[in-house]
C-alpha cells in the first residue's frame, strides 16, 4: 500500500484495514518530483494535501535579503501539508531536497474522511500534532543549544524518525542534504558547519560525508544534544 509508512512505528495499528483502504483509495495522484523543486509557494491556496512516500522535503522561510530557515524536514510516511486542508493556503514555502515521490490528496477526499471516518479522522489530526510538538523542539534547539548540540540534535531525530520507518539502521541512513541545508536547519553559517562536522567526527560521534551518515556514539551525541525522544511519540506496536 502507498499509505504503508504514515504513521508507522507511530501508532498506525490504531487503523483498521476499512481506514488503511479508504486512506489508499483517497490517493488522486501519485508524482515523482526532481531534486530542489517548489511545491508548494508560501500565500498560494492549496487544493491538496501531501503524503511523502519517498525522498525528503522541507518546509522553508526566506529572510528580506532571500536568505532560507528550514522550519521543517519531512521524511516518507509524513503528510506534508495536511493542516493546508482547513487554512487554504500555507505561510511558508514547500521543496523537495533530494528526488522525491507524493501521493496527494484533494481536499475533497479529506473533507469526506473527515465526515464519514471519525477514527481516521483523529489519526490525520494526530499527524499533524506531531508536526506541532516537532516545531516545538526545533524552538527548544535553536533557542537553548549551542551549534554543536543543534546539529547533534538534528542528526539524533533523524535517525529516530527514519528508524520508525526502516530507512536507518544501527545509526546509518542517507540523507540527502548539503551542508548549506543543515545550516540552515540549524540558524547556523556554512561556514559554521563546516566546523561543527569536523568537531563532531573528531569526537567520533557523527560522520557525515556524500548524503550518508554514520552515528558512531548514540548515547554521547543523545547527551551532547539533550535529546529525548519523548516528543516523537513512538510505539513498539507497528
Amino acid at each position: 500500500m502507498l499509505n504503508a509508512l504514515f504513521l508507522k512505528g507511530r501508532g498506525r495499528s490504531a487503523l483498521d484495514e476499512d481506514d488503511r483502504r479508504i486512506l489508499e483509495d483517497g490517493i488522486a495522484n501519485v508524482r515523482a518530483i526532481p531534486s530542489r523543486q517548489l511545491l508548494v509557494r508560501q500565500g498560494q491556496r492549496v487544493h491538496v494535501s501531501t503524503l511523502l512516500l519517498e525522498g525528503f522535503i522541507c518546509r522553508y522561510m526566506d529572510d528580506k535579503n532571500g536568505h532560507r530557515q528550514i522550519v521543517a524536514v519531512h521524511v516518507p510516511g509524513d503528510f506534508v501539508d495536511l493542516h493546508g486542508f482547513p487554512m487554504k493556503r500555507l505561510d511558508h514555502d514547500v521543496a523537495t531536497i533530494g528526488p522525491a515521490r507524493i501521493a496527494e490528496y484533494p481536499h475533497e477526499v479529506l473533507e469526506t474522511i473527515v465526515e464519514q471516518r471519525p477514527r481516521l479522522t483523529g489519526m490525520l489530526w494526530f499527524s499533524t500534532l506531531l508536526d506541532a510538538a516537532m516545531h516545538r523542539e526545533w524552538i527548544f534547539r535553536l533557542g537553548r543549544l549551542d551549534a554543536d548540540g543543534r546539529v547533534a540534535h538534528f542528526f539524533c531525530e533523524l535517525n529516530c524518525r527514519l528508524e520508525m520507518v526502516d530507512l536507518a539502521k544501527d545509526g546509518r541512513f542517507q540523507l540527502p542534504l548539503t551542508q548549506a541545508d543543515v545550516a540552515e536547519a540549524c540558524g547556523i553559517t556554512g561556514v559554521h558547519v563546516n566546523r561543527v562536522l569536523r568537531s563532531l567526527r573528531e569526537q567520533d560521534l557523527v560522520i557525515y560525508r556524500h548524503g550518508h551518515v554514520e552515528i558512531r556514539d548514540h548515547k554521547r551525541l543523545a547527551a551532547l544534544a539533550e535529546f529525548d525522544p519523548g516528543y516523537l511519540y513512538r510505539t513498539r506496536d507497528d
